[in-house]
């Protein structure tokens, strides 16, 4: 209907374009700019008023002189002829007077109305002819003051004087009954242009007033000749007048006949247009009908046609124009299955648009795509498809955007696709695509998006590459490319994206990196690249990430880095740097995560990093780094062993894994398998410090020492449990648990208290589970570290496995035994699946299942908490000695 309704506002327009070209070419037969009727006789008789009705406007010239017109003058209206610039109705019959609608002819250069009956004056209007040039108004009935005409005429509004700088114009106003003076600046005309007027006065030049009246005398003389002269040729005038006449019908005539060949031909071209759309109408139906079978021969709308409507313009993904032509089709993460070749391309000749991303197609690109000559934008990326890409792909002349990434396509790029001129992106990566890079590409120079990463391309990089200088992103990473890198590459100066990562290329990085002031994130990592990291590259003021790790690069790291104010990562890991770390790395504000691990970097940690408030990752493992970890670092996940440090571990950071710090001998804190600082380790002497201090007093330490000996012998004589506590704390032995649970499987069944044993933390300490070779569970409650320090705490640790030894009771939680250390103290319980009273009351659910809301259900948990609580009390809590027991 659309299609049928857009011919039939073709066939209209057409037709009026044809009714208007008839029209044009009408008006120009009829409309003689310059028509001239000189001694010819109309239509003996004819009215004046009838025959000037018929003139069109846009004339220029008038001239239709001793044409025996009649009529009044006044029936003619110039205001219609705004263009006029000539008029001469010389010796007619017209009569009348002069209309002032005469002075609307702003352009009039010449007027004569010579020998006519004109009566009346002079109208005032004729002064606003600015550009009349002559005046004939000779022979007839006029009377008026000729001062006042001639003032009326070169009048000019706002000024009341005659200007003396206009020239005198050509006049005649030779008998009329005109009277007064004449003036001075006329007085210049010969006498001539003033005969015939009784009542005019004053000297023209070069006469006398005898002499003018002589002159009229003759010119009355000469009228009669004339008057005998036109009576006599009256017979040969009206002869060509009717030869006159019968040659303007016979052009009329002509021009009827051209009028009707135009509209001959205006209605032959509506006739074969008409014919055409009928034809085009046909065709697009067809043509219609095949795309529709070929979207379904495909299968891929199966289940994507709606119910409401065949039109296949209104499936799932497909677009069409007023025409119904398929021009779009975008079925992207749609799931299709099967091969590409299964939809006939040659099908949709008016296809822009194709998106069949992120599906499951496989098999090869089928060589009927290169007829889509209209199609801009192809993306076939994340599928399975295989083979080569075809050559055919190369007639795709309006291609804009090609995306062809992340499928298993093999083989070379093919030649044709230079002839892409259009390209302004390509997407290759992540295929098996081989060969060396094309130089063809290069040459694609409206490119901006080139992606030909995690491919098999080798060879160099082409010189030619600094051809793209429309190039925003290139990515050619994860390829086998080698040689330097082209110093033509500083060309590209609006890349915002480089990535030449995992290639085998070698050299330096050339210095005309710094030119590229848009770049935002550059990837050279994974390469050969030797040499220093060059000042130039500060000069990428925009820059984002930057990663040079895994290289062969070398020096220092430059102290203008604090410059990359916009510097979210910095990745230098892996290479051959030395020297210190600059402080003016503390400068760069934005930065997230800094990696420096596996170099040879000296000095200290600055302390300027601490202004890094956004840190979140901190690599400097396996460096040279010397002195101690400011507490000023922001907390965050960092890696800082196998380095030289020393000091404390500040506590913030001791949540950290051990494996975080290894590699640090002079490190401490509370971090497992790290010693505790002690305040000699927090303040460490200097070497003549320890010497001076040490020589006074190792006298007082050999005597410290032997009491100390001899305390500890006398200790081993008592046989209760506090001594053997105090026994230098090597007292390492698991009581109370059959005499067959030994130290190291505890050890081995937690990971060393790893975190992930861990089911509970309290205030003394930490509750882990551990499952025992023979398979049986248990509790460990283990001290916090601080705890063991304390010799009070000791005494109630030691109280507390005397009276849960002692007490036995269902209600209360059966101890095993425990370990007694003073670097490590814990017991040993009875694991509890379910955990306490309290763990249950905190969960609505499990509350609910225990039927807490009940009075006398939460009366019988009390009493059953009261008789072992007594229990516990009534224990007489002074030290015993615990001997071992075996539960039976």
């Amino acid at each position: 209907m659309a299609c049928a309704f857009s011919n039939t506002c073709r066939a209209v327009i057409v037709f009026t374009w044809a009714a208007l070209t008839l029209l044009i070419v009408h008006d120009a037969a009829s409309e003689n700019r310059n028509i001239s009727f000189t001694q010819q006789r109309l239509v003996e008789g004819q009215d004046f008023s009838q025959y000037f009705r018929s003139l069109q406007l846009g004339w220029y010239h008038i001239e239709l002189v001793e044409c025996s017109i009649k009529g009044e003058l006044g029936s003619l209206n110039f205001s219609c002829f705004s263009n006029l610039q000539y008029i001469n109705l010389w010796n007619n019959d017209l009569s009348g007077s002069i209309p002032p609608q005469i002075g609307s002819l702003s352009k009039l250069k010449y007027l004569n109305l010579r020998w006519k009956n004109l009566t009346g004056t002079i109208p005032k209007e004729i002064g606003s002819l600015r550009n009349l040039e002559a005046l004939y108004l000779r022979n007839n009935s006029l009377n008026e003051s000729i001062k006042k005409l001639v003032f009326s005429i070169f009048t000019i509004p706002l000024r009341h004087t005659i200007p003396k700088t206009l020239r005198p114009m050509c006049l005649d106003m030779s008998f009329n009954n005109l009277e007064g003076e004449i003036p001075t600046y006329l007085r210049g005309n010969p006498p001539k242009s003033f005969v015939g007027n009784k009542g005019l006065c004053g000297h023209v030049k070069g006469s006398t007033q005898s002499e003018l009246v002589k002159l009229q005398q003759e010119k009355l003389k000469a009228m009669d000749l004339r008057d005998t002269k036109q009576r006599l040729n009256n017979s040969l005038e009206f002869v060509k007048g009717k030869i006159s006449m019968l040659a303007a019908k016979l052009a009329i005539q002509a021009l009827e006949m051209q009028a009707v060949t135009v509209f001959i031909w205006a209605a032959l071209t509506l006739l074969i247009v008409h014919v055409a759309s009928a034809t085009k109408i046909s065709i697009h139906v067809a043509a219609s009908e095949i795309e529709r079978q070929a979207l379904l021969n495909s299968g891929w709308w199966k289940d994507r046609i709606p119910h409401n409507t065949s039109d296949h313009c209104n499936w799932v993904g497909i677009t069409c124009d007023y025409e119904g032509r398929i021009t779009h089709i975008g079925l992207a993460e749609s799931n299709i299955k099967g091969e590409l070749g299964h939809i006939n391309f040659s099908c949709f000749p008016n296809l822009q648009y194709l998106d069949l991303s992120n599906n499951n197609l496989s098999g090869s690109i089928p060589s009927q795509i290169g007829s889509l000559s209209n199609l801009k934008y192809l993306d076939l990326d994340r599928n399975n498809l295989t083979g080569t890409i075809p050559k055919e792909i190369g007639s795709l002349r309006n291609l804009k955007e090609l995306l062809l990434g992340s499928n298993t396509l093999g083989g070379v790029l093919p030649q044709e696709i230079g002839n892409l001129k259009s390209l302004t992106a390509l997407s290759m990566d992540a295929n098996n695509i081989g060969g060396p890079i094309p130089s063809i590409l290069f040459r694609l120079t409206n490119i901006e998006y080139l992606s030909l990463g995690f491919n098999r391309f080798n060879g160099l990089i082409p010189r030619e590459i600094g051809n793209l200088k429309n190039l925003t992103s290139l990515s050619i990473g994860g390829n086998k490319l080698t040689g330097p890198i082209p110093s033509t590459i500083g060309r590209l100066t609006s890349l915002q994206i480089l990535d030449l990562s995992s290639n085998q290329l070698h050299s330096s990085i050339p210095l005309e990196i710094g030119n590229f002031s848009a770049l935002g994130n550059l990837n050279l990592s994974d390469n050969k690249i030797r040499g220093i990291i060059p000042d130039e590259l500060t000069k990428l003021s925009q820059l984002q990430y930057l990663s040079l790790s895994s290289n062969l690069l070398s020096g220092q790291i430059p102290f203008a880095i604090g410059k990359f104010f916009n510097l979210v990562s910095l990745d230098l890991s892996k290479n051959k740097l030395s020297g210190s770390i600059p402080t003016e790395i503390g400068n760069c504000s934005e930065l997230r995560n800094l990696t420096l691990n596996h170099n040879s970097l000296d000095g200290t940690i600055p302390l300027e990093m601490g202004k890094i408030l956004w840190l979140q990752n901190l690599d400097l493992s396996h460096n040279n780094l010397s002195g101690t970890i400011p507490k000023t670092l922001p907390p965050m996940y960092l890696d800082m062993s196998f380095n030289s440090l020393e000091g404390e571990i500040p506590t913030y950071l001791q949540g950290h894994p051990p494996k975080s710090f290894v590699g640090n001998k002079g490190l401490c804190g509370h971090v497992k398998g790290f010693p505790s600082c002690s305040q000699s380790q927090k303040h460490p002497p200097s070497i003549i410090r320890f010497v001076k201090i040490f020589l006074p007093l190792r006298l007082v330490l050999a005597f410290i020492i032997l009491g100390f000996i001899l305390l500890l012998k006398r200790q081993n004589k008592t046989p209760k449990l506090n001594s053997r506590a105090a026994k230098n704390g090597d007292v390492f032995s698991v009581w109370n648990y059959d005499g067959k649970i030994s130290y190291e499987d505890l050890i081995n069944a937690t990971e060393e208290f790893h975190i992930k044993y861990c089911i509970g933390t309290g205030g003394y300490g930490s509750v882990y589970k551990a499952e025992l070779p023979d398979g049986k569970v248990v509790a460990l409650k283990k001290l916090h570290q601080s705890e063991t320090e304390d010799s009070a705490f000791v005494k109630s640790f030691q109280n507390e496995a005397h009276v849960l030894s002692t007490v036995r009771h269902r209600n209360i939680v059966k101890l095993y035994g425990f370990c007694l250390h003073k670097k490590c103290m814990f017991f040993i319980y009875e694991y509890m699946e379910r955990e306490s009273l309290f763990c249950v009351l905190r969960h609505d659910d499990e509350a609910i299942e225990l039927n807490w809301t009940k009075s006398e259900h939460r009366e019988e948990c009390g009493s059953r908490f009261v008789v072992p609580a007594s229990r516990l009390h009534s224990v007489n809590c002074s030290p015993r000695h615990i001997k071992q027991q075996h539960s039976t």
